[in-house]
């Protein structure tokens, strides 16, 4: 794992991921192309993260120079805060791969445990758990916490109307949260599975 490290930013990047990025740029035989880190709608829960190629001449002014193992990753110097202790891996799997990008600071700051449990529980689905589901073109979101301490939850995308979609929850999602927060009694799924027009599953 290499890790790139700026006054304002660090990113790890995985050995598979150094391996991943430096044949992309090896393929477009361009001399001195690097990558850029960008950003769409940081601090918002509908923020993504995505990597392009930067070739040379293309660097800006605000941006910081994050130096890997055989090229340059630019980060503007604006969204540095969102992106700091980014994780960047590509995973091997029977078809070939894909690029996992974590950004734990994407959708905004972390609540403090002085926020309350629906604050603290939106910011875990929004930076743990959709960002997996994501693969899957899926998402859960927080419909209501009860008197009770069950977490009432639906899916939507890729996850409504998936025949897998309890083993997801009670699986991954429950076990997740719950360890997240231990007074969590329950986790509950009130999507109607039937109605999904376009399941992944």
């Amino acid at each position: 794992m290499s890790t790139g490290i700026a006054l304002d930013v660090v990113i790890e990047i995985t050995e598979n991921g150094l391996a991943h990025f430096n044949k992309l740029i090896l393929n477009e035989e361009t001399q001195g192309m690097s990558l850029r880190m960008f950003l769409d709608q940081p601090g918002s829960p509908q923020a993504e993260v995505g990597i392009a190629f930067c070739p040379p001449g293309d660097q800006r002014s605000t941006d910081i120079a994050l130096d890997y193992q055989g090229f340059t990753l630019y980060v503007d110097r604006a969204s540095a805060a969102f992106l700091h202790e980014a994780h960047i891996d590509y995973q091997l799997d029977k078809v070939g791969g894909q690029l996992a990008i974590s950004a734990p600071h994407l959708k905004g700051k972390k609540p403090d445990e002085s926020a309350d449990l629906a604050e603290r529980l939106k910011y875990v689905i929004e930076t743990e758990i959709n960002p997996q589901l994501a693969s899957h073109k899926g998402m859960v979101s927080l419909i209501e916490i009860t008197e009770d301490l069950s977490v009432v939850l639906k899916f939507g995308g890729g996850c409504h109307g998936c025949g897998m979609a309890d083993v997801t929850l009670k699986q991954g999602i429950e076990k997740t949260l719950k360890e997240r927060f231990p007074e969590i009694q329950a986790v509950k799924d009130v999507t109607d599975h039937a109605t999904g027009e376009n399941p992944y599953c």
